[in-house]
């Protein structure tokens, strides 16, 4: 049940609802509704008659299973990462490299990220992989170094999570956790990222479809934490030129269904450096609030997934492109001419020339 509380409504009116629910052992949570007012999602249905209450705006008994991340619970939202926000309609850059290696190479590659146009620096300090015997990643040394590389160069960073043990720590490291790929589902894990003070970016499943990956993220809303970012990057497909297949058609789809801001990883979805610039531009193409990509000042030595890792100028290139596609689109979508639209692809050839 979503019930919509008005702005100027007294505070006993949202208290009420809770506390109904409560005692009819049914879960709620309140988010605001980005209008001023808030929206309580709960659980369950709740008596008519204890919802006649100043400021009730409105009650939906039948919604989407993920009533807190539905388009039908408040418009799109903004996630705010330090000062960078998510989704305000300007396209976000998360890149550096999929693993950090030491703190010399990692600020060297935050500078080099952060002059290409990237806003938010990422890298791995726990990392799955797929054998036992590839590097893991260096911990909280890792973390340290993400610190002092945020320092060096003042952006904000992002960095995976793996278990629920680990939030606390990670938190007290990093801007921004990262649920991967493979913990899409990990429910623990995404309960005690709902009970954290930070947002999280939450990565579909390569198996996932939509509805599964936006319930995981109905976890971390349900849990407290309204601040969550979606993450496409890349489901299993049956062709094995590719490591995955970038699926962008979930990225209209998402912004049709759901609130939260939407970025894409063209590394992950394809594996391969020749293809991550082109993926890129789809991405933004197709609407995403963002972008993450792994950078790597010599990617034939990075020490993780250097075949699908590309150089600071590739990046400065996707920045420099991807700026002029969306800004191109954006006005094409306002054009009401096809003169006008002609206009804005001569202007578009000469921003990316």
């Amino acid at each position: 049940m979503i019930v919509a509380i008005a702005a100027d409504s007294p505070a006993s009116t949202s208290a009420a609802v809770l506390s109904a629910a409560t005692a009819h052992g049914l879960a709620a949570q309140t988010v605001p509704d980005g209008r001023g007012g808030t929206v309580i999602g709960v659980g369950g249905s709740l008596p008519p008659d204890i919802l006649d209450l100043p400021g009730v705006n409105g009650v939906r008994a039948i919604h989407k299973p993920y009533m807190l991340a539905s388009l039908e619970i408040r418009p799109a939202s903004t996630v705010m990462v330090g000062d960078v926000p998510i989704g305000n309609g300007t396209p976000v850059i998360m890149a550096g490299p999929c693993s950090i290696e030491s703190r010399e190479s990692l600020i060297e590659t935050a500078h080099a990220v952060k002059a290409a146009g990237a806003s938010i620096l990422r890298g791995g300090a726990f990392k799955p992989r797929t054998s036992p015997y590839s590097f893991q990643g260096l911990g909280e040394d890792g973390l340290k170094h993400l610190a002092a590389a945020r320092a060096a160069i003042g952006l904000p960073v992002v960095t995976e999570v793996m278990e629920p043990d680990q939030v606390e720590l990670v938190a007290s490291y990093a801007d921004m956790l990262q649920v991967g790929s493979r913990n899409m589902a990990n429910f623990p894990l995404l309960k005690k990222l709902g009970r954290a003070a930070k947002p999280v970016l939450l990565k579909r499943g390569f198996s996932a479809t939509v509805e599964e990956w936006l319930m995981s993220a109905e976890y971390i809303l349900a849990s407290g934490n309204p601040n969550v970012v979606l993450c496409e990057r890349g489901i299993r497909g049956f062709d094995a030129m590719f490591r995955f297949n970038l699926d962008l058609n979930v990225v209209p789809a998402v912004k049709e269904l759901s609130h939260l801001p939407i970025i894409v990883d063209p590394s992950h979805g394809t594996g391969k450096r020749s293809l991550v610039g082109r993926m890129a531009l789809a991405g933004l193409a197709a609407g995403a609030d963002g972008l993450m990509i792994e950078v790597h000042p010599d990617p034939d030595r990075a020490m993780c997934d250097g075949a699908q890792t590309i150089t600071p100028a590739d990046l400065a290139r996707i920045h420099r492109t991807g700026l002029a596609v969306h800004v191109a689109i954006a006005a094409a979508d306002s054009a009401e001419e096809p003169a006008e639209i002609s206009l804005l692809a001569n202007d578009l050839v000469a921003l990316t020339a």
